[in-house]
């Protein structure tokens, strides 16, 4: 389609039904294997250019994600399977989001907590002329994982040194040190150890490679190629197994008595940690479930398919190309999930359904009938999108489905409020409730339902 930089850049762009062998399917719209999406890609003559665009699609997806009326929070994120050099995932928060999320209560900063950063900190109380406690030998028996060890030895657990023995891809075993309260983030050990995969070997990959026994491994005269998290560097006074059944060391100085063959952030950041950004700031934990994503993908594609133009000059240049999506279902199942009560859904404005629930009291008593309907169709001729709740249902089951089903604006046509003139509305969210003169009914709903919408 695109031979010349003359008809550069552009952006092309489906919305359509998608499917997938999800191997976690959820509940609802949660993860389904299929799904409605909306999938873009441009595509550019420099980087300059696609990143021009990055930022516009980013600030794009933020007012789209702000008029949903969703408290969002666009995060630096991993760019996974897709690739590419730089993306940011926009998600939603919500308790019971899948996606862990961390950011700093000062600055910016916000990040899925696989890519969030851990800015490495001093050891403090440490005298460099202070020569460590001899290194010891005791008796651990029985005593495998760092909660048992830490209680037999009565030593908090941020004074042990975790050995576990990673396959990365089919290069051989690795040593991960870590701390004994912090967890290794796979993603950044797959970046440090450049591999696609990096998974814990069992038992019997373990014991057959070092002939040692696994629960006792320890980084202190180990056969195998060693790096550490940063919090290693340094340490003192630590617990690491002695690589002997039964046993593990005390008052392991890592200068002293082991060397890494490199030093890496390579754990899971954790509420508390400083910012990796700013100097004051500290991260906060939260939970979140992605919506949108936006990639930065350079060259990957173009140059593996061949995608080219012709510059000014005539030559063959691949495209700079950027990827943008946001999932229209998990959206709608995201918005539920941040806005609901005990009683049921409490749509945004935005991405209700209906604006207006109408619901008639009594609908089979004619004047009710007649002043609904009446409503209903003034109502629809100004552009407002209605529910007419015309069941013949106890007032109380009307009411409670009400609630269920969220609709932001409920008016309440009855018979002793028709006696005054007047007509009830109720907002979902909040229970505000006011009484409206008939005559006027039509103009204030719209009038509530445009100022709800103005975003």
């Amino acid at each position: 389609m695109v031979r010349s930089y003359r008809e550069i850049p552009f952006n092309l762009y489906q919305i359509q039904t998608k499917f997938r062998d999800e191997v976690r399917p959820r509940f609802g719209l949660m993860r389904g294997r299929e799904f409605i999406m909306k999938d873009a890609y441009s595509f550019h003559a420099d980087a300059e250019d696609c990143r021009r665009e990055y930022e516009n699609m980013f600030a794009t997806y933020k007012r789209i994600f702000n008029r949903c009326g969703l408290n969002f929070r666009p995060v630096e994120a991993d760019t996974g399977a897709i690739g590419g050099s730089l993306s940011h995932e926009f998600q939603v928060l919500a308790d019971s989001g899948e996606d862990a999320l961390m950011s700093c209560n000062r600055c910016g900063y916000a990040a899925n907590a696989m890519k969030a950063e851990v800015r490495s900190q001093r050891l403090s109380g440490r005298n460099l002329k202070e020569s460590s406690p001899a290194l010891k030998k005791v008796a651990t028996p029985g005593k495998k994982s760092v909660a048992e060890v830490a209680e037999f030895l009565s030593l908090p657990p941020d004074k042990f040194i975790k050995t576990m023995i990673y396959k990365a891809d089919q290069s051989g075993l690795v040593a991960v040190l870590a701390r004994g309260d912090h967890e290794i983030n796979e993603l950044k050990l797959k970046s440090v150890l450049d591999c696609q995969e990096a998974v814990l070997a069992d038992e019997a990959e373990v014991g057959k490679a070092t002939r040692l026994t696994p629960g006792f491994l320890g980084p202190i005269g180990l056969k195998l190629r060693v790096v550490a998290d940063r919090a290693i560097q340094g340490i003192r006074g630590a617990v690491a197994g002695a690589n002997e059944a039964n046993y593990h060391y005390v008052e392991v100085d890592q200068e002293r008595d082991f060397t890494p063959s490199a030093f890496a952030d390579l754990r899971m950041a954790a509420a508390g940690d400083p910012c990796p950004r700013c100097d004051d700031g500290s991260l906060e934990s939260y939970r979140g479930i992605e919506v949108g994503q936006v990639f930065y993908l350079g060259k990957k594609y173009s140059e593996a398919m061949g995608a080219t133009y012709l510059d000014a000059e005539g030559r063959e240049r691949p495209l700079e190309m950027g990827c943008y999506g946001i999932g229209i279902t998990r959206l709608v199942a995201a918005a539920i999930e941040q806005n609901h009560d005990a009683n049921g859904i409490i749509w945004p404005f935005a991405i209700a359904p209906f604006h207006v629930l109408l619901l008639p009291v009594h609908y089979g008593e004619k004047p009710i009938r007649e002043v609904a309907d009446g409503l209903y169709d003034e109502l629809l001729k100004n552009g407002i999108e209605v529910l007419l709740d015309n069941r013949d249902e106890r007032p109380g089951v009307k009411f409670k489905d009400a609630d269920l089903i969220g609709i932001p604006l409920r008016v309440t046509v009855g018979a002793k409020g028709l006696e005054r003139g007047c007509v009830e509305t109720r907002l979902r969210r909040d229970g505000k409730t006011q009484e409206i003169p008939l005559a006027k009914a039509a103009v204030k709903i719209q009038s509530l339902v445009t100022e709800a919408l103005r975003v």
